[in-house]
């Protein structure tokens, strides 16, 4: 309540709430994935409805642990902000930037400074790093590139560097075609500015003959990113491919659950 986040996702499960559902066939791939939302990340905590700010798990590979708790507003962008590897660290970094938004000594103060004491001694007896990026992060995972997130993605690379290559192409360029085709006025003109795009198709061709995964998941996450639905065919061409030659099917399922019902609004699927 001090902070107004909420539980969900699978807090919801734990609490019975899909047995009272008014949904009797819920999409739970689909169950408060926000806009921006990759298939990795999963909400589990809500707040601001008017920036649809939310913390939720990001997982590099479908069965394996939390990677790391991030955050992302999807109402002002796609970016996930990395918010420690536990929840006791991910709200108390929410809100230690409340604290710095306004002054203790306002309404709800004292609140927050309680809540931040509870939050350290609890993080403490259970042995959990309250850090942004704690050391356990730093040394098991090993991101071979940001992506538009900026939460990175990872790739098994083997000592010959077989695993990943990179995009012929820099975050601001592909930005810079990226809007574009957006912006294009008429088809002739749109078709004619996806050419970069094309290209990079064909180079993700070749990388995935030759191992290079990562190369196809990395252009997939940007164009997902970008969030036109002028890339969803691409996206669907290159992200479920990536996934399936990662081992990472389930995360090729999500991307097709999403992409199909892909909005800012009724991400409950449980009452909806």
């Amino acid at each position: 309540t001090t902070l107004g986040l909420k539980l969900g996702g699978p807090f919801e499960i734990l609490a019975g709430a899909h047995k009272a559902a008014q949904n009797s066939k819920p999409n739970f791939h689909f169950h408060w994935r926000f806009v921006y939302d990759p298939p990795e990340f999963q909400t589990i905590l809500w707040g601001n409805q008017a920036t649809q700010h939310h913390i939720g798990c990001y997982r590099d590979i479908p069965e394996s642990l939390p990677s790391f708790l991030g955050e992302n507003e999807a109402k002002t962008g796609y970016t996930i902000t990395q918010m420690g590897d536990n929840v006791f660290a991910a709200v108390l970094l929410h809100l230690l930037k409340r604290k710095k938004e306004r002054s203790v000594k306002k309404a709800g103060g004292e609140a927050l400074e309680k809540l931040e004491a509870q939050l350290r001694e609890r993080a403490e007896t259970l042995g959990l790093s309250v850090e942004q990026k704690s050391k356990a992060m730093k040394q098991q995972r090993q991101v071979v590139t940001k992506t538009f997130h900026s939460a990175g993605i990872v790739v098994p690379v083997d000592k010959n560097d077989v695993g990943y290559r990179e995009l012929p192409e820099t975050d601001a360029g592909l930005k810079k075609i990226c809007k574009a085709i957006v912006e294009a006025h008429g088809d002739e003109e749109r078709i004619k500015a996806f050419g970069p795009i094309q290209e990079m198709i064909t180079f993700v061709q070749f990388a995935n003959d030759e191992c290079d995964y990562g190369m196809g998941y990395e252009l997939g996450i940007d164009l997902f990113c970008y969030g036109s639905h002028y890339f969803h065919k691409i996206v669907r061409q290159l992200l479920p491919m990536a996934y399936n030659l990662l081992k990472r099917n389930l995360f090729g399922e999500i991307l097709e659950a999403h992409l199909s019902k892909r909005s800012q609004d009724n991400l409950d699927q449980l009452s909806s």
